[in-house]
Order: structure tokens, then C-alpha cells, then sequence
């Protein structure tokens, strides 16, 4: 699919899930780099979540794009590769800053 940019929220179709991974037709925030989603076939993603999130950063972030259909929260500890024919169309996108406090999270998370 075309088109596929960091920072851009599509739909995507997560399903079939395993225990706690997120999943259902859901918003995810693309962090892999434009060449590798061209090139690979695949993307590097967040879920993003519509609920309130008890965690808190570098776990969760709130997003503050009012393009997204709900109050969202990124999900940093669901990072996903997705093969591009999961994702469906573009939402809106998220800024520099709320990609660069992603990554910063990530790298907590995994100790980078």
C-alpha cells in the first residue's frame, strides 16, 4: 500500500490476537521509517486505545489530535510489525514531539 508514512494514524485490522495484544478494527500510529514501509512489505506500529490508561508514560501516551475519532491514548508496550494489507485508511497524524516521546518511551521500555 502506498502512501504508508511515520507519524500517520490508520485504521488497521488487528485480528486474530493472542492473550493481551490488542486487537479488532483499531487506530494504529506507524513508527517505522518510510523506506523500510515501501520496501518491506510491513510497517512497525502502536495500538492505539480509546480508554483511560492506568499506566502511565513511557507505557501510555495521550495523543492530542481532536482528528481522532475518540480521546486516545498510544499504547507504547503494544508494538507490533504489521503486514501492510492490515492497514485501511488514514485517520490524521501525529506530531514530531508525540514521535519523539514515543521512541524515548520505547527506548525505556527495551533499554536503549
Amino acid at each position: 500500500m502506498a502512501g504508508i508514512l511515520r507519524g500517520n494514524i490508520h485504521w488497521a485490522d488487528l485480528n486474530p490476537v493472542i492473550g493481551s495484544e490488542q486487537g479488532s478494527l483499531r487506530p494504529v500510529l506507524v513508527l517505522s521509517q518510510n523506506v523500510f514501509n515501501e520496501r518491506s512489505g510491513t510497517v512497525i506500529a502502536v495500538a492505539l486505545r480509546s480508554q483511560p490508561q492506568r499506566a502511565g508514560y513511557p507505557l501510555t501516551l495521550e495523543l492530542g489530535d481532536s482528528k481522532l475519532p475518540k480521546k486516545s491514548w498510544v499504547k507504547i508496550s503494544q508494538i507490533r510489525t504489521l503486514s501492510v494489507e492490515r492497514i485501511r485508511k488514514k485517520i490524521t497524524k501525529a506530531s514530531e514531539e508525540e514521535i519523539v516521546l514515543i521512541i524515548e518511551g520505547l527506548n525505556e521500555i527495551i533499554g536503549g
